[in-house]
């Protein structure tokens, strides 16, 4: 089992969101990477090449919640999974443009 932590500018991202959005992310975040956050879905999976603009650990991951990206990454030897960012994907625009 993982511990989910969370970094200090993800409060930001989740504060500008509606509540509904804010409690489905918190929720899936809590189901899809608390057992096996490294396993690779339709909805996780590594961002190989992407150079966020936070400190990271290598490789990145991300968490497709309908419109929204929850980015992560995970430390296996210690069982945490930090996330990272939180954001809104509009149609048409890649990850490097909403980061």
């Amino acid at each position: 089992m993982f511990v989910i932590e969370y970094s200090e500018d993800v409060a930001d991202d989740l504060s500008n969101l509606p509540a509904y959005w804010r409690r489905q992310i918190l929720d899936c975040i809590e189901e899809q990477l608390t057992y096996q956050p490294t396993r690779q879905t339709r909805n996780k999976k590594i961002l190989i090449g992407l150079i966020p603009p936070w400190e990271h650990v290598e490789p990145v991951w991300e968490l497709r919640i309908e419109a929204y990206r929850v980015f992560y990454d995970v430390d296996e030897k210690g069982s945490i999974v930090t996330i990272r960012a939180i954001r809104h994907k509009p149609p048409h625009k890649t990850t490097e443009e909403i980061l």
